[in-house]
């Protein structure tokens, strides 16, 4: 294949030839079949491996996963150029003029001082924007596809601006006691629908104690326990191997008193 006359430098013009090659006639058969639709899990999947990686403070792998992220858009914008839609130029056009729109303390003739300044401007700007693709509702413009913990925290936070929030965090430590009694009925009712919908409800409620203390989000505070939980069993399962226990064969005592002693550690 023969890359666009440019600089050595610019591998984005590469990058968008090798996607077009692929996506021809004498290209990839998975390549040309993909569609938005089909791509979005692996989107989803190299985002959330550029978290791990931002996490793990890898530089090697943040570089390697912006560019798979990076790919994944010039993907998008082939398929789209290939319908007629847009180009990947369009979409650049668009986020800088965005970028730029957002700014006016730096491109136009606006002043922010400080941070807080700044976000005022910024959310000035995206209001207006908010109001000329149609948008009525101050919770209009949340992606759906946003982690649930993370879109939660979001919709909370919208209605925080108008008013609609609570005083102080032992009202939202009354709200989840509250929930979880009602989480505890719908159990004894064995109403499997009205089990769900409690369960969402408190989960609704924790998001709201961590949004409200305006620190770590839900979703972080998730991610933490999460590792936990893996650093503990992980622990469980090298004891039992050092015992030459096998995990299926180990009694829920045995796991609980070395998973006692996987917390003594941390």
């Amino acid at each position: 294949m023969t890359f666009s006359d440019s600089k050595n430098s610019d591998w984005i013009y590469k990058l968008l030839d090798v996607l077009e090659e692929l996506r021809s006639e004498s290209g990839c058969p998975w390549d040309r079949e993909q569609t938005h639709s089909s791509l979005k899990k692996h989107l989803i999947e190299e985002c959330a491996e550029l978290l791990d990686s931002i996490d793990d403070d890898d530089d090697e792998g943040i570089c390697e996963e912006l560019g798979d992220v990076l790919m994944n858009i010039v993907f998008h914008a082939k398929i789209a150029e290939h319908e007629n839609r847009f180009t990947f130029d369009d979409v650049a056009k668009t986020v800088t003029e965005k970028m730029i729109r957002r700014h006016p303390h730096v491109f136009g003739n606006k002043t922010a001082n400080n941070v807080d300044e700044v976000l005022t401007l910024w959310n000035i700007e995206k209001t207006k924007e908010k109001g000329d693709r149609g948008f009525t509702s101050i919770l209009d413009g949340i992606p759906r596809h946003m982690p649930a913990l993370l879109r939660a925290r979001e919709l909370q936070k919208r209605a925080a601006k108008v008013g609609f929030d609570w005083q102080k965090p032992e009202q939202i430590i009354e709200k989840i006691e509250e929930e979880l009694l009602e989480v505890k009925e719908a159990l004894a009712s064995g109403d499997d629908t009205h089990i769900e919908e409690e369960i969402g409800d408190l989960l609704f409620s924790v998001v709201n104690l961590s949004r409200f203390r305006n620190a770590t989000t839900a979703e972080e505070l998730l991610a933490r326990a999460n590792k936990k939980f893996i650093q503990r069993f992980q622990f469980i399962e090298r004891s039992l191997t050092e015992q030459k226990i096998s995990l299926k064969k180990a009694s829920i005592e045995e796991m609980e008193e070395l998973w006692n002693q996987s917390k003594l550690q941390q």
